[in-house]
């Protein structure tokens, strides 16, 4: 396609070409059928409410401007209820997550999700499909696939789930490896989840069901896994080359052909605008 010409003695102007690579493949979440939708949310609302993991935030009182009567009838008022309101205080609950190391077992939020998933900890990732725009949460498909961990996309998890913890939402939810108080929970939501499927990694579920039940029996018995892991691992190092390699045993990439590259011989750089020179009088 030529454009029209300049002017007098000037050619047709010159189409700068630029090359990009397109992504053929369009990966999404699997949909979940309604009743395992239903199943997940329930099991996920019955244990969170027999745990009775909550974060309590004091609330925030506005300020208002106050003239100089109020505040003295306030003083009188606050001088009359000062027994009251000590009793109140020690009946209060202090601000923070009720039960630490319940929490440290979850990973709540899509920057903490992706942040166990690149460590490889989670066993059991959950999004929620109020999510939007989309491509804050496509990222974890391609994570989850390459750690064999377990995904999908949950409606209106964040409705549910959000209230029990004091949240305002949960875009998120990951399950850690080592959840003593979720194994019987993620056992029974795995089968319900589909597996993804991303074409240049293959990996099954059923490896991941059998990481489930290999560390709840780790946990019950720490002097075992001491013992193991103290012959096996001498420094830290190698054992974290350890978990990555258990992580990616059981995945498959496949190779990627490039049918046709297409080069740009017509890269012309401009040269630099010389600024004029103003005129002398």
């Amino acid at each position: 396609r030529q454009s029209a010409p300049r002017g007098p003695g000037r050619g047709p102007k010159k189409i700068n070409v630029k090359t990009c690579l397109d992504d053929p493949y369009v990966i999404q979440w699997k949909t979940i059928d309604r009743d395992d939708m239903h199943f997940i949310l329930q099991t996920l609302e019955e244990r969170i409410k027999h745990i009775g993991l909550k974060k309590i935030e004091t609330p925030r009182k506005k300020r208002r401007s106050v003239t100089k009567k109020q505040l003295e009838r306030k003083c009188d008022i606050t001088n009359s209820e000062l027994p009251k309101e000590k009793e109140t205080e020690g009946k209060r609950q202090e601000p923070g997550w009720t039960d630490l190391n319940i929490r440290r077992q979850l990973a709540i939020g899509i920057n903490e999700v992706t942040k166990a998933l690149e460590k490889n900890e989670l066993i059991l990732l959950l999004v929620c499909k109020s999510a939007k725009p989309d491509i804050i949460t496509s990222h974890l498909i391609h994570l989850s696939a390459s750690r064999a961990t377990p995904a999908g996309q949950v409606p209106r998890l964040s409705e549910t789930i959000a209230p029990l913890l004091g949240l305002t939402s949960v875009l998120a939810l990951g399950f850690k490896r080592q959840s003593d108080k979720f194994t019987e929970v993620v056992e029974a939501i795995i089968p319900k989840i589909p597996a993804l499927e991303v074409p240049w990694i293959q990996y099954g579920t059923e490896q991941s069901v059998a990481d489930a039940h290999s560390d709840s029996s780790e946990i019950q018995d720490p002097e075992q896994l001491a013992e193991t892991l103290g012959e096996e691992l001498t420094s830290q190092k190698r054992k974290r080359t350890e978990s990555n390699q258990l992580g990616f045993s059981n995945v498959v990439l496949q190779p990627l052909k490039i049918k046709k590259l297409v080069p740009n011989p017509n890269k012309i750089r401009k040269p630099p605008c010389k600024k004029r020179k103003p005129l002398s009088t």
